[in-house]
């Protein structure tokens, strides 16, 4: 297959998963939107007014909580809508048994990688875009760091697209791909510093989270935006590098092989 076939085959997967994500917009937008603003709403102006001051910019200006939480609530719903993403179109591909013709087709096994995670990050990105927005409407952002923000959005959905991918691929009905999300994906999200600084944990509790990777995801993020971490940002990147490096072996090993794919 040359490389403008391949090219073409990229582009069709892509286009099909964005047009996918704006036809049912009232289930792929709209809920992330209405659950971030009561976060807002709830941890933010509620709870956040009685706790103040949480951290101190580079600066020297005060960050209140609900600008401390806002970065996390940002990468909280990136992580979730780009696992759920993928999690339902490639599922949705094996159960309508289409993916088998992209499997007999001489594309290769990277291109329909590629085009489902480059869907999720889409979506990922899309509702990032969006509670970002709806964030400035409670408190104020800063961008202390553009690309750090930016890579680090990059790389944590294209983890957790890698991740659902790897959970379509193994589902075999629709319960299947809720079972990671409720139960693995929810826990790690609550206890990876979003609403809390971990460097405030007693022992055991800090070292025990420093082996949540979302935790690097999150504060990278938030150094991004705010300017401050509690972990090494140089572990962050590494930590994330080698989930991307580690789980995209593994998607593409599965895909290649067929494994949970061919009836």
């Amino acid at each position: 297959m040359n490389r403008h076939a391949v090219l073409i085959a990229l582009y069709t997967i892509v286009r099909r998963e964005v047009n996918r994500i704006l036809r049912i917009w009232t289930q792929t937008l709209l809920p992330p939107a209405i659950t971030m603003t009561l976060y807002f709403i709830i941890f933010g102006t509620l709870v956040g007014s009685r706790i103040g001051t949480i951290a101190h910019a580079p600066d020297g200006s005060a960050i209140s909580y609900i600008e401390y939480i806002a970065p996390g609530l940002v990468m909280m719903a990136v992580i979730q809508n780009a696992y759920g993403n993928i999690t339902s179109s490639f599922f949705g591909a094996k159960f309508q048994r289409f993916v088998e013709e992209m499997l007999v087709s001489p594309m290769p096994s990277w291109t329909i990688l590629t085009g489902y995670i480059a869907g999720a990050v889409l979506r990922g990105f899309m509702v990032g875009v969006l509670v970002l927005g709806i964030s400035l409407f409670f408190t104020k952002i800063h961008l202390y760091h553009p690309l750090v923000t930016l890579s680090t959005f990059v790389l944590a959905a294209t983890i957790f697209a890698l991740l659902g991918f790897v959970n379509a691929i193994f589902a075999r009905k629709f319960d299947d791909i809720a079972i990671i999300p409720t139960f693995v994906l929810t826990p790690l999200t609550y206890l990876g510093g979003v609403f809390y600084n971990v460097a405030q944990l007693p022992a055991p509790w800090k070292e025990i989270s420093y082996a949540n990777p979302i935790l690097y995801m999150v504060n990278a993020f938030r150094y991004g935006l705010l300017g401050v971490t509690d972990i090494d940002l140089r572990w962050a990147y590494l930590v994330m590098l080698a989930f991307v490096a580690g789980l995209g072996a593994i998607c593409l090993t599965l895909l290649h092989r067929g494994v949970g794919l061919r009836s």
